[in-house]
């Protein structure tokens, strides 16, 4: 699909807004016309004795007002005329403007909207690869640009157009030869008009790609604002952004010298454009070859002529930047959604999971998952162990479909897990991410951001089992409280709590833990694992950690190491037996410490 015919598909809805646009345009370029032949005939006809040549209903018009002897004492009359043809003028072009700019809104708020709803549906790896800056940029300054260009050039264009038709149609009844010096240089502006027009479109694509450069550095330093500050790297993250910004600046440079350029080189044209007209007009005038009234008619439309000629410059520089706007959005638009099969199950889901020889790995890269393999039963809790980039984050991924594995069977209640509708799916699973996301909302509002139709108890419940209701009654506005952009107000385990209470909310069959406790005290580790014991219903159980306390209970425990399965088995049996899980029970357990707590009476260190 071209891009102009992207741009009537864009108007779809609009079209009629436009149209009465075009017309009143068209009425308004009519009474622009007039006028300045009212002028003429008052110069030639009232004033001066030429004799009169009109269609008849106008002859008849003129004889009613007293014909040339009658105006020549008022007239205030012809005066009153062209004034209230520009009045009349003026209008139709505020009715063309206000009606263009409703279409352009409208429209831009459609393709806003279009963009927002597709970014929604894209894939994981869309949204993992892309750069959040450009992507912003994409929809807020791009769309900007298209929204200018129809509101305001497209309309520009058709002006444009329907004067040159006109002026050239009535200077050339009255006058040829003239009427060629008169549009002489019009064909040079056009022609470099259009010259220019493919110089700023390729810079202007240049420029616009910097500046979604510059807003991803811009989008990275804000949203890590604590990291920055933490590491004191402020001058650091101020170098770089000057850097980006250097680069924009120079490229922008490029696109307003190619302006400069092409506004002195069009400016001059027009001058000399005007000077013919005068100079040899005049000399005419002089010899008699024509009239004074012509002269003053010819001299009012090419200065009419001139400026929106002149425009066409401007018009092609914002439509070479309405063009490369127009791809960079539809770059994201025709990037295909997240899909299920017509056939795909919505299955009851209980818990059951089982992996077989599954293997996962990105597209040309090294397998991060491979033959792993490994059943969980309904209600069952399974622990996983392993270094960083061993490949438990992507483990849990595969099961919620954030990625299809490649090899192997993952099934659900003996369902494969590919048959499953993805949505259905991440329904019926409950993930808590190590690095949560809040919303700059109340900790209500984030608590039941998937499930607003719950109770004050429901949600104090939930607080409680993730042991942040107690926090959260200490702040002045209680629930109310608002958590800031990305929840800064918080503490990274105030964070976890909180999205652990989110999740808890939708009670959902399959629950993950992907390392969420890692940023809370083991204090308040066990005492969230002791309220998830204590209100647990069915829900199968998936938990990612570091910490052996917090594997130490699960029915199951599996250590990964690079993609593989090297350890299996309960936590009395891995710490029974050579391995990583023992290693790392002896780091964190030294025997000193083990004996402290066997005095204190903890269970879990006194049967070992």
């Amino acid at each position: 699909m071209s891009q102009l015919t992207y741009i009537w598909k864009l108007m779809k809805g609009n079209r009629m807004l436009y149209l009465t646009a075009v017309i009143s345009l068209f009425l308004a370029t009519i009474f622009a016309t007039i006028s300045p032949m009212v002028l003429r005939i008052t110069i030639d006809s009232v004033i001066g004795e030429e004799p009169l040549e009109l269609p008849s209903w106008i002859m008849s018009f003129y004889h009613n007002l007293g014909g040339r002897e009658g105006l020549l004492g008022r007239l205030w009359i012809m005066g009153l005329l062209i004034v209230g043809l520009n009045i009349l003028r003026g209008i139709f072009l505020f009715v063309r403007g206000k009606l263009a700019a409703q279409a352009a809104e409208s429209m831009s708020k459609q393709l806003r909207d279009n963009l927002f709803g597709h970014i929604q549906h894209l894939p994981y790896t869309y949204h993992v690869r892309v750069k959040t800056g450009d992507l912003i940029q994409r929809c807020t300054s791009d769309v900007e640009t298209v929204r200018d260009f129809l509101a305001v050039q497209v309309v520009e264009i058709g002006n444009a157009a329907f004067m040159l038709a006109m002026f050239v149609t009535i200077m050339y009844n009255l006058h040829p030869q003239m009427t060629l010096v008169a549009v002489a240089v019009i064909p040079i502006i056009i022609g470099f008009s259009f010259f220019f027009f493919r110089q700023v479109r390729i810079r202007f694509k240049k420029a616009d790609e910097s500046e979604g450069r510059m807003q991803t550095v811009l989008q990275e330093n804000l949203t890590g604002v604590r990291v920055v500050r933490a590491f004191a790297r402020q001058n650091y993250e101020v170098e770089k952004f000057d850097e980006k910004n250097d680069e924009y600046r120079n490229l922008l440079y490029q696109v307003i010298r190619s302006m400069a350029h092409f506004w002195s080189v069009s400016d001059f044209l027009c001058m000399m454009q005007t000077g013919a007209v005068l100079v040899v007009g005049a000399y005419w005038a002089a010899q008699g070859r024509l009239t004074l009234g012509t002269l003053v008619l010819f001299t009012t439309y090419v200065g009419m002529l001139l400026w929106p000629i002149r425009q066409l410059g401007r018009i092609l520089t914002q439509a070479g930047k309405m063009f490369v706007a127009i791809d960079r959005i539809r770059e994201v638009l025709n990037e295909k959604e997240e899909e299920d099969s017509p056939e795909a199950l919505k299955p009851e889901i209980a818990g059951n999971i089982s992996f077989k020889n599954v293997s996962f790995g990105y597209e040309g890269e090294e397998r991060l998952l491979d033959n792993i393999s490994f059943e969980l039963k309904e209600g069952e809790t399974l622990g996983i162990l392993g270094s960083t980039g061993s490949g438990k984050s992507t483990l849990v991924s595969l099961l919620a479909r954030l990625y299809d594995y490649q090899q192997g069977s993952i099934k659900i209640d003996g369902v494969e897990l590919s048959r499953i509708n993805k949505k259905w799916l991440r329904k019926n699973i409950g993930f808590v991410h190590q690095e949560p996301f809040l919303f700059a909302r109340s900790i209500k509002e984030n608590i039941t951001l998937a499930n607003d139709d719950v109770s004050e108890d429901e949600i104090y419940d939930v607080a409680r089992t993730a042991a942040i209701h107690d926090v959260v009654m200490e702040f002045e506005e209680g629930y109310d409280s608002l958590v800031g952009e990305r929840g800064v107000s918080l503490s990274g385990g105030q964070k976890q709590r909180l999205a652990i209470a989110q999740t808890l909310i939708r009670d959902c069959p399959i629950l993950i833990f992907d390392d969420s406790l890692s940023a809370v005290d083991t204090e308040t580790d066990a005492r969230i694992r002791q309220a998830l014991r204590n209100n647990k219903k069915e829900e199968t159980t998936i938990i990612i950690s570091h910490r052996i306390n917090t594997l130490a209970e699960a029915d199951k425990i599996i250590v990964l190491d690079q993609g593989h399965i090297i350890q299996a088995g309960t936590h009395k049996e891995l710490i029974s037996e050579e391995g990583t899980y023992r290693k790392v029970w002896n780091i964190q357990h030294p025997p000193e410490k083990r004996k402290l707590l066997s005095k204190k009476g903890s269970v879990d260190y006194a049967a070992n």
